[in-house]
């Protein structure tokens, strides 16, 4: 049965499939897959029943997840439903659901079960959960581990039990699986989707995640889940207005990024490498131009997630239970977590300044293009392999994915092909934070070029839903004057988080007089008959602080239309025509550096 949510919404209204029908034909199916331990805990018909009874005599285009499965990680609570975090001991029942499942039941969503997991989501592989559950396997092959820790989420989509699952995703949860079961795994920027109810690994670099079939999907699900929870403390404002809350086809060229060939790590997997040289001749074919970047400041930053003092914010999480009934955790859980007991908070302060450091730096590089593009992982191993060598295999799981949420970067993982094993493989398209539509723009369009089946499922990809429209989550601004890059006033950008997008010229039709005052400030007028091409800059400022940055301006000058050397009309610095009267003309020196030099 073919799950996409458009598929089913059309069903439904056509009257060719109930809700009932759906949840009824899931529950004989997942008796298929007991093997691949996908379920903690699986709601019975009776149990589903209310959430069906919610749909009756509700109007389906109000609902648009009307009727739509799903599955939830079992750190994030579901009311009546134990949430145990792949620990029995740990397990409490929750009589309020976590803020984002309200949010999808809401628009009409059914939660099916508890997804099993890396117990207190802690790995990267998927066999980290004890008995009675056991290591989650593959969709594909049973012998390979399904990615983790959030592993039953991803195998249940994977295997058309739900039509979308909640990850957690600290260090790659929500990307490592999605690669390893052929899905597109999001994770969302931090404080995105809300924590209230979810059990954290890390809660100052913790978000839910979403596991589906296609990039629409995704979105479908990313729309209704982002709703700001004043009850979550790090939760942030949801940048997304009406005009950007869809998103579309970049029809323009872009540019991406990869590491250095000498960075790249495939860990002896050489299909694994054929797929990734692969991958960048594709993004190319659909209008990417490449750029080669160091990875270093990325591949540092990671080194710190486990290796730095963040492991005690795990120990944090589950503080009473390690240290009362230590023999509840696996023993490779007990050694991870139990070493961030001895942290300091001096070693949180040092490691905090050079990351702080570090953020700087990939903020920088991020900006210079339009999306970073690795592999999601380098490579997969058999679940014998990773019981063998528990932590060092994991580890080389989070080469490409550790350092994401400490540099505070958004993430589309995408299906890239197959290996020579006959096991499903991806690639992840990286960006600065908010970036997320933009990033599930690209992976849209990525994944309408490679059209490979979803999942392990039979039904083609279908063509895509969304529009050929622009898309961004930042307004571009001229700027002439003090905000040039070096100058008095750029700070202003830089504390708003803006970017230098580029260095160009003005059309021939502009001229600039310096305006008098406490301080000097250029005065740009457009005079098509006299005017001339004068320096500008074109800054791109995150939505959200673009008022603040517009209301900052003292007259005459404010924000008007100018048009660029190559016939653009972007948002820019103007003058009020009154103030030039008397004022010095400038305009044969070709802008305002060149003033300031003379």
């Amino acid at each position: 049965m073919n799950l996409n949510i458009n598929v089913l919404i059309e069903a439904y209204k056509n009257k060719t499939l109930t809700p009932k029908q759906l949840t009824d034909d899931i529950l004989q199916r997942s008796q298929q897959y007991l093997d691949h331990n996908i379920w903690i805990y699986q709601l019975s018909a009776d149990e589903l029943q209310p959430y069906l009874d919610r749909l009756e005599n509700k109007n389906i285009d109000e609902l648009p997840l009307y009727g739509i499965p799903f599955a939830i990680k079992d750190n994030i609570d579901l009311a009546g439903v134990p949430t145990t975090a792949a620990c029995a001991a740990f397990s409490k029942t929750p009589k309020k659901s976590a803020f984002v499942v309200e949010q999808l039941i809401n628009a009409g969503a059914i939660p099916i079960g508890k997804t099993n997991m890396d117990q207190f989501a802690t790995g990267l592989v998927g066999t980290r959960s004890p008995e009675p559950w056991g290591a989650c396997k593959n969709a594909f092959n049973k012998k390979y581990i399904s990615g983790g820790s959030s592993s039953g989420s991803s195998v249940s989509v994977a295997l058309g039990l739900v039509s979308f699952s909640l990850g957690t995703d600290t260090a790659g949860s929500g990307r490592v699986p999605a690669s390893f079961n052929n899905l597109i795994g999001l994770k969302p920027s931090k404080g995105l989707l809300s924590m209230t109810g979810v059990l954290p690994a890390c809660r100052s670099l913790d978000c839910v995640s979403i596991f589906a079939l296609t990039t629409d999907d995704a979105n479908t699900v990313l729309e209704q889940a982002a709703v700001y929870d004043c009850e979550d403390q790090y939760a942030r404002e949801i940048p997304f207005d009406n005009n950007t809350r869809h998103y579309g086809l970049p029809v323009q060229t872009f540019t991406f990024a990869v590491p250095k060939q000498d960075q790249l790590e495939f860990f002896g997997n050489e299909s694994a490498q054929q797929l990734f040289a692969d991958s960048i001749e594709s993004m190319q074919k659909i209008g990417g131009v490449k750029k080669e970047v160091d990875f270093t400041v990325f591949l540092e930053a990671a080194v710190l997630l486990y290796e730095g003092p963040w492991v005690a914010e795990r120990y944090a999480a589950i503080e009473e239970l390690i240290t009362r009934q230590p023999q509840q955790l696996l023993p490779v859980i007990n050694t991870i977590i139990g070493s961030g007991k001895d942290k300091t908070a001096s070693d949180a302060f040092k490691a905090e300044y050079k990351m702080q450091s570090y953020r700087a730096k990939a903020k920088q590089i991020l900006s210079e293009f339009d999306f970073l593009v690795t592999p999601t992982a380098g490579t997969i191993y058999k679940i014998d392999e990773v019981n063998a060598e528990p932590i060092k295999l994991n580890s080389n799981m989070g080469y490409y994915t550790n350092f994401m949420n400490l540099l505070d970067c958004a993430a589309v993982a995408v299906p890239a092909g197959f290996l020579d094993n006959g096991l499903p493989w991806g690639i992840s398209l990286v960006s600065t934070a908010m970036k997320d539509r933009q990033l599930l723009s690209y992976a849209n369009k990525w994944q309408q070029h490679n059209k490979i089946k979803p999942g392990k499922l039979e039904a083609e990809l279908l063509p895509g839903k969304a529009a050929d429209i622009a898309f961004s989550d930042t307004i571009p601004v001229i700027v002439c004057g003090a905000h040039l890059e070096g100058l008095a006033l750029n700070w202003q950008l830089l504390e708003r988080g803006a970017t230098l997008q580029e260095k160009t010229a003005s059309a021939k039709a502009y001229r600039m007089f310096v305006i008098e005052g406490q301080l000097e400030r250029p005065g740009m007028i457009r005079d098509e008959q006299s005017g001339g091409a004068i320096e500008i800059e074109v800054w791109a400022i995150p939505k959200p602080e673009f008022g603040s940055f517009v209301a900052g301006i003292a007259a005459p000058l404010g924000i008007g239309k100018v048009e660029t050397a190559d016939g653009r009309w972007l948002p820019g610095f103007i003058c009020e025509g009154y103030a030039i009267a008397g004022a010095r003309e400038i305009s044969q020196l070709g802008g305002w550096r060149a003033y300031l030099s003379s």
